[in-house]
């Protein structure tokens, strides 16, 4: 009989809510999970950190995880926040405000840990034998991990996420601009830390909302089930027809579109911008969805704890 762990991600964007165990052979027995968009990073201000309507619908949404956690009798929790909150003026003050409602202790990760965390769980999911770089797309900020064997080599993370570049920059060529800037950043410390070119034999991997969502489009999923994106393989050329398909609809018109859930609506074009130029700019032809990710990472840090 193995201990039931629960692990929660807090982002920018939305918060999970994973409860299983893991067995003796690092493999995860999901028993629920749950996802809410929540915003957090929504209406984002250096001065003044997180809103107060981010923050009540965030905690809104961690007092039903908090009653999840109770009916299942989880016994080891693991909650993580990652750049909303590790950015806010205000973050420690919402995760004493966390603590006080709902009993939840949220740990504030840095990008590097939350790469790395990543890493092994998108592993407990997909076999990473040989070279593999990772990226997992967030609302806030973009991690970029490249691995051989499982083993991670580098890990960086970027001021890249979905909310902030859909808020911040009021047009197309202004959030390009922005990627651009930052993906040469990350190529130049990847030269000096000794690997200035990427193998031609590495596999990309993206894990979080854009990859799921964009695998979702191609495959005209109208009810989401991680089973049916879960390590599909989209090409660069697909990933530009459907760019240049959602590129002129309204977000209300978004939502017609199979795969796009509300809450992505407006956030689907710098996701994919990023995913685009991520390919291009590293000459990838093909990517790999994973569903998997810091959620299940988490919980194999609490098993390995047990």
């Amino acid at each position: 009989m193995f201990m039931q762990c629960a692990s929660i991600d807090l982002g920018t964007n939305s918060a999970r809510l994973l409860i299983g165990s893991v067995d003796s052979r690092s493999r995860i027995r999901p028993l629920f999970f749950k996802r809410e968009i929540t915003r957090l990073g929504g209406g984002f201000s250096k001065e003044k950190g997180l809103s107060l309507e981010a923050r009540k619908r965030t905690l809104a949404v961690l007092q039903e995880f908090a009653g999840e956690i109770q009916r299942h009798g989880v016994k080891k929790i693991r909650a993580v926040a990652t750049s909303a909150v590790r950015d806010a003026v205000n973050g420690g003050h919402f995760v004493g405000e966390v603590f006080q409602q709902t009993g939840i202790t949220l740990e504030v990760i840095g990008g590097r840990d939350e790469g790395l965390l990543t890493l092994r769980g998108i592993f407990s999911g997909i076999r990473g034998e040989g070279d593999v770089l990772v990226f997992d797309i967030g609302g806030g900020s973009t991690e970029y991990t490249l691995a051989h064997d499982e083993t991670s080599l580098y890990t960086k993370s970027l001021s890249l996420g979905v909310v902030r570049l859909t808020e911040g920059k009021k047009s197309i060529p202004a959030m390009d601009d922005k990627i651009h800037r930052e993906l040469e950043i990350l190529l130049a410390d990847l030269s000096l830390a000794g690997y200035p070119e990427v193998s031609p034999k590495t596999r990309l991997i993206g894990t979080a909302g854009t990859p799921t969502t964009l695998a979702g489009i191609e495959l005209e999923v109208r009810d989401y089930d991680s089973r049916s994106v879960h390590g599909h393989i989209l090409s660069l050329d697909s990933i530009r027809k459907i760019y240049a398909r959602i590129l002129p609809l309204t977000p209300e018109q978004r939502l017609l579109v199979p795969g796009i859930e509300r809450g992505r609506e407006d956030l689907i074009l710098a996701g994919t911008l990023i995913t685009m130029r991520t390919m291009e700019r590293f000459g990838f032809e093909f990517l790999t969805v994973s569903e998997s990710g810091l959620l299940e990472g988490l919980l194999l840090t609490l098993q390995s704890d047990s």
